[in-house]
């Protein structure tokens, strides 16, 4: 099977009220780990990177693996461009190969913000390719973005009709009160402006800022409209913790293959945590 356009996997996933994962992966091992866990789980999967990864691996290194997995897979595969500011870099990831793509202006006035997107959009529904934007602010430290707290502000969701009527984005990011990275104390979303969002505008929604919500939170929001929960700060750390142990235990060891073996496991195991969560177990047969 080859990469697929998410739009029809989130339009899909509203509708039946779960939603699809998308898992940022920084590594080839990362990569194999969430496609295996969303294969044995019969899910459908959103491979994420980040503009610093795509930065780091290169997006035709990228999309060849990705390319190879959906490939090699009976699931749906999707591949995104996560947070992405340059159009330049959105233009040389859909030639690579990306599925699925995120302009992100969500710290420029609304009127740049429906601009830009609206480009970005034209281009990609030539090519199948779904795109992703944000409307208000997502607090934390999403690669080299930064938003204080004190500058997170929340999406306005008579804005966020406009917005979607405006551009044509086919699925729609509104800051609800997450924040990405792991939260210092517990997470204030406002439950109420997501069903208002979700009741103005019928595309899919995102929840960025996935890592650390209570399962029951997680799980309140899907149900209120978010069709697509976005995994990264704890799938890295699972990885990363897991090497810190292994060579804790193994000080001398240096083989990749042994240590790595063990992070892919890691990683492999909380996404399949991840997946049942939202729902997407099972969805494909």
């Amino acid at each position: 099977m080859a990469l697929v356009s998410s739009t029809p996997l989130l339009v899909e996933a509203r509708e039946k009220g779960y939603a699809v994962v998308a898992f940022n992966v920084h590594t080839l091992e990362m990569l194999q780990a969430v496609v295996e866990a969303a294969e044995e789980s019969g899910a459908p999967l959103i491979l994420q990177t980040t503009t610093g990864t795509v930065k780091h691996l290169g997006a035709e290194y990228i999309a060849a693996a990705a390319k190879t997995a959906a490939a090699r897979s009976r699931i749906p595969i999707a591949l995104h461009l996560d947070h992405c500011q340059d159009f330049n870099l959105i233009l040389k990831c859909i030639q690579a190969g990306y599925t699925s793509v995120m302009i992100d202006q969500s710290m420029h006035s609304f009127e740049t913000n429906v601009n830009m997107t609206r480009k970005v959009v034209e281009i990609a529904q030539a090519l199948n390719v779904n795109v992703e934007a944000e409307l208000g602010k997502v607090g934390g430290v999403e690669d080299d973005i930064k938003v204080e707290d004190h500058m997170a502000s929340l999406a306005d969701p008579e804005e966020c009709r406009k917005f979607v009527e405006l551009t044509g984005v086919p699925t729609l990011a509104p800051a609800i009160g997450t924040a990405h990275g792991i939260y210092k104390g517990e997470p204030n979303i406002d439950f109420d402006r997501i069903a208002e969002i979700a009741t103005k505008t019928k595309v899919p929604l995102v929840l960025h800022g996935g890592s650390g919500i209570p399962d029951v939170q997680v799980k309140r929001c899907i149900s209120l409209g978010m069709a697509k929960v976005n995994v990264a700060t704890e799938l890295k750390n699972a990885f990363s913790e897991s090497l810190k142990q292994y060579f804790a235990e193994h000080p001398d060891e240096l083989d990749p293959r042994s240590y790595m073996t063990k992070a892919k496991a890691a990683v492999k195991q909380l996404a399949k945590e991840k997946i049942s969560i939202c729902g997407a177990a099972g969805r494909i047969r």
